[in-house]
């Protein structure tokens, strides 16, 4: 889709009023959109037109309709999305499933090009049991699934179901070990009183630097 030099001058404003307006820099909206920084840069300096899906999901993003992005009315006509919304898991409210609203904390979008099948979602690694694989602060997804291989990093409810972590899977026998992969932090023995349930597998790790 193209646009009149000054239209897109005005699309590249609006996109840049809407991120300050909501404190988001460009490279947290490029993350959420799954651009490089430097393109979200070229968009709203006028430079770069952005293509219509990407149009969609800015205005997503951002909270507003894509209409607002524009002078006035215009005859865009919506289009097959090529992004995908994944939800980021955030407090996880006991007896609810997994990725029930109350439990998402925000959405990304990413190109479904770059995604593995099967449901997915984002979890945020907390603290140092994982690094140096896992840095602290690191967006996680993982493909929902109840079982993984030994040796896969998994996602997993512990504390009765209240709270996710992210460990390697170990087996001996009939037990199962929650295992860190920095040599600082403990293992953790699941047994009948110390519970815990997996929730998926971990395949991607991003950083947003």
């Amino acid at each position: 889709m193209k646009f009149e030099n000054s239209v897109t001058k005005y699309v590249g404003a609006q996109i840049r009023k809407y991120r300050k307006a909501r404190g988001m820099t460009q490279k947290e909206l490029g993350f959420r959109i799954g651009v490089k920084h430097n393109t979200i840069s070229g968009y709203e300096s006028g430079t770069n037109e952005p293509e219509q899906n990407i149009l969609f999901a800015i205005a997503d993003v951002l909270g507003v309709s894509i209409n607002d992005l524009f002078p006035s009315p215009t005859n865009v006509e919506p289009v097959e999305p090529k992004f995908a919304r994944i939800p980021v898991l955030g407090t996880i409210a006991c007896g609810e499933p997994i990725l029930a609203e109350e439990n998402i904390s925000e959405y990304i979008y990413m190109p479904i090009d770059r995604l593995p099948s099967g449901k997915l979602f984002y979890l945020r690694a907390k603290g140092s049991s994982m690094e140096p694989t896992i840095p602290d602060g690191s967006l996680v997804l993982i493909r929902e699934q109840p079982e993984v291989e030994p040796g896969a990093i998994a996602a997993v409810l512990v504390n009765g179901d209240t709270e996710a972590t992210l460990k390697r899977i170990k087996r001996q026998g009939d037990m199962v070990i929650l295992m860190p992969d920095n040599p600082e932090h403990e293992p953790i023995v699941i047994t009948p009183d110390n519970p815990a349930r997996i929730i998926g597998r971990a395949v991607q790790v991003t950083q947003l630097l």
